[in-house]
């Protein structure tokens, strides 16, 4: 191996463990709280923490065995199943972001109308829609025998290796993508830009009513009126921080290899195999990403994980006070005897 391989090889692995351990959290976070189960954005959530796993468990590894041994990692069969599952659960993750998309569209533009319009029942058909888009793909390409291990990226994709069906496969890739990646992407932009400027609205409104407040009141502290000037600054920066970190992640995780995948297709342009792979490790890092972006870092899932914590510690203390003062009655009882 390389030194690039051996730095790619350990940049998957590296995806792989954080990827595992903040899905993981993720769950046992909704599992434990029923506050964040009744809420139906948890829907949206737990189903892409459900992709992110068979991602993580899944695929990752192969590609990892890809990597050190540049040869397909199993049989045919096995690769085929991947394949195909590394292609569903990458579109029905793109879609499950377009979904908590919109459910902040509606949950921000519409709140007096969100709990009519957001239900159980509508989050259930979006991702019934979800699923049978992510699938539909796959079923296509494996009839037409499209899913192969691809050297390029070393891990078992879309791939067509007959020439006579360049064409078809040309078209289908490109139908694939855009109904995946372009048009989660729109989504992404439209939803959130509209959140965000509802969001720079109420900002101005509760900037001019904290400015003839302080006009006011005249004799308040300058540190008090400096403190309140810096909160309206960090409001105002606040809401684009968390949009653009949404919009941001999906395009530089997912845009690299969807060019890549394209710009392939092409038989002038030549592709180094360290990009490809570079490419997919992009890909892979949303997987790692997402449980932060979407779950771990707001307050609910915080306070959640941090009461899940300190319920373990309490468990762990309680017990090694039990065995303390047990062993301390057997001391006393050996001393006795």
């Amino acid at each position: 191996m390389s030194i690039w391989e051996v730095i790619l090889a350990f940049v998957v692995v590296v995806l792989m463990l954080v990827a595992l351990l903040a899905n993981v959290l993720v769950l046992m976070c909704f599992l434990y709280s029923a506050d964040i189960r009744k809420q139906v954005p948890g829907l949206f959530i737990l189903n892409l923490t459900f992709c992110n796993l068979l991602m993580t468990v899944l695929n990752m590894p192969l590609t990892l065995a890809g990597i050190i041994y540049k040869s397909q990692p199993g049989g045919d069969q096995v690769c085929h199943i991947v394949g195909f599952l590394e292609t569903f659960l990458t579109t029905n993750s793109m879609l499950s972001m377009a979904a908590l998309s919109i459910d902040r569209w509606i949950a921000v533009v519409f709140p007096l109308s969100y709990h009519s319009k957001m239900r159980y029942r509508d989050a259930a058909l979006i991702l019934s829609y979800t699923w049978l888009h992510s699938v539909s793909f796959p079923i296509v390409a494996a009839s037409l025998s499209w899913v192969g291990f691809h050297h390029l990226y070393a891990s078992c994709t879309l791939y067509n290796k007959r020439l006579e069906d360049r064409t078809q496969f040309v078209i289908f890739t490109g139908v694939f993508h855009t109904l995946s990646f372009l048009l989660s992407l729109i989504v992404l932009c439209f939803t959130y830009l509209k959140v965000l400027k509802v969001a720079r609205f109420h900002c101005k409104r509760i900037d001019v009513i904290t400015m003839q407040t302080l006009v006011l009141l005249v004799d308040i502290h300058p540190s008090v009126r400096e403190r309140c000037l810096e909160e309206q600054k960090r409001r105002r920066q606040r809401a684009t921080k968390k949009i653009s970190t949404f919009i941001g992640t999906f395009i530089l995780c997912f845009a690299p290899y969807v060019i890549t995948r394209l710009v392939e297709l092409s038989s002038v342009v030549h592709i180094s195999s360290h990009w490809g792979i570079i490419s997919k490790c992009l890909a892979y890092s949303k997987v790692a990403s997402d449980p932060f972006v979407y779950s771990l870092l707001r307050h609910q899932y915080r306070k959640t994980w941090k009461d899940i914590i300190n319920k373990i510690l309490k468990r762990s203390s309680i017990n090694s006070s039990a065995l303390t003062n047990e062993s301390h009655n057997q001391n006393i009882l050996q001393l006795n005897e």
